[in-house]
């Protein structure tokens, strides 16, 4: 199985940043693409950026230009650097991951427990 483990979450100022982190361990073959998924209450899971094995991302509208995410492939560990935070991006923040355990199994998404981001104005 795969475990993802999320640090980094906190309470930042409107206009701070913070940098949040996710590390899969386990026993898995590959990984495939990570991402970032948040959940502000009383709100649909959102995706908020994604990147593949090959560095290539993908953000949503609104959070380009504010968030990056990366990757380090040899510690299977994904990042998402967020500036200039805004009071919407007020939610829990969960990670992503695409593995699979063996060169002959699918794809299966696996998701950390979630790390609480609240931006205060």
């Amino acid at each position: 199985q795969v475990q993802l483990v999320e640090s980094g979450g906190g309470l930042v100022q409107a206009g701070g940043s913070l940098r949040l982190s996710c590390a899969a361990s386990g026993r898995f073959f590959s990984i495939n693409a990570m991402c970032w998924h948040r959940q502000a209450p009383g709100k649909q899971r959102e995706l908020v950026a994604d990147i593949t094995n090959g560095g290539s991302t993908n953000y949503a509208d609104s959070v380009k230009g504010r968030f990056t995410i990366s990757r380090d492939n040899a510690k299977n560990t994904v990042y998402l650097q967020m500036n200039s935070l805004k009071p919407e991006d007020t939610a829990v923040y969960y990670c992503n991951a695409a593995a699979k355990l063996g060169p002959l199994f699918k794809w299966n998404a696996y998701w950390g427990q979630g790390t609480q981001v609240t931006v205060s104005s």
